[in-house]
């Protein structure tokens, strides 16, 4: 199976400060993977290491071939790496119309189809960024980043701080978007068995270095590893 992104050696960070030391790993097309760890190890930072957003201080990141150290983050969105930012990032003087029109790139995905996906955005899509409730942005974030057209979907915390309706409604769209839309997906999530549950493979962070990989229902499966390496009972 062809790859989609390739991360060899990775030491990386903001200025000087290091948080990534000496990362490999390997997401093929379409495979979806669970970035696990306790808070403050790296799970988003090696996110925003692929969106280049961080100093690059060793090794590479390859997408499809192609070595992105120089190539900045808007340019990484057009060659087909999407991502749903943590904070969401809600442009408050634009309708959910207007915040899917500027990402949209050609392909699969269109206004139509990501309504149909998220009917409530349907119902509000004249409704301003600022007029919609933490889980109507959560779901703006992902619509809009799908209208990009990604062939890797990076989804940083995206059940957080949500009521519970919303999480289950958000669940059953990610794992619709895992098996049926072909694209590679990962999700970091401080819930790790949610995660665990939505995709194929997971790797386990520990103070910026990978200690863990496996298939994810190989970890599920294993209660003792999960509560040493996440403290998950």
């Amino acid at each position: 199976m062809p790859e989609c992104l390739l991360l060899e050696g990775v030491t990386a960070g903001y200025g000087e400060s290091v948080v990534l030391e000496d990362l490999s790993l390997r997401l093929d097309a379409g495979e979806s993977l669970a970035l696990l760890g306790r808070n403050g190890v790296g799970k988003s930072t090696l996110l925003l290491t692929l969106m280049g957003f961080t100093r690059l201080h060793r090794g590479s990141v390859r997408w499809q071939g192609q070595d992105l150290q120089r190539v900045p983050p808007h340019a990484r969105v057009r060659a087909g790496i999407g991502w749903v930012p943590q904070e969401r990032l809600m442009f408050p003087s634009l309708t959910v119309e207007e915040h899917l029109r500027v990402a949209a790139r050609p392909g699969e995905w269109d206004q139509a189809r990501v309504y149909a996906l998220f009917p409530r955005l349907a119902e509000r899509r004249l409704n301003m960024g600022n007029q919609l409730s933490g889980g109507e942005q959560q779901m703006l974030a992902i619509a809009r980043a799908l209208m990009t057209n990604p062939r890797v979907l990076l989804l940083d915390e995206p059940m957080e701080g949500l009521a519970p309706l919303i999480v289950q409604e958000l669940l059953g769209v990610v794992r619709r978007l895992v098996t049926q839309a072909g694209m590679a997906v990962v999700v970091v999530e401080q819930h790790a068995r949610m995660a665990l549950e939505l995709t194929r493979r997971a790797v386990v962070l520990e103070r910026g270095r990978i200690v863990h990989a496996s298939g994810s229902a190989e970890l599920l499966s294993q209660p003792e590893t999960l509560n040493r390496l996440l403290g998950v009972a």
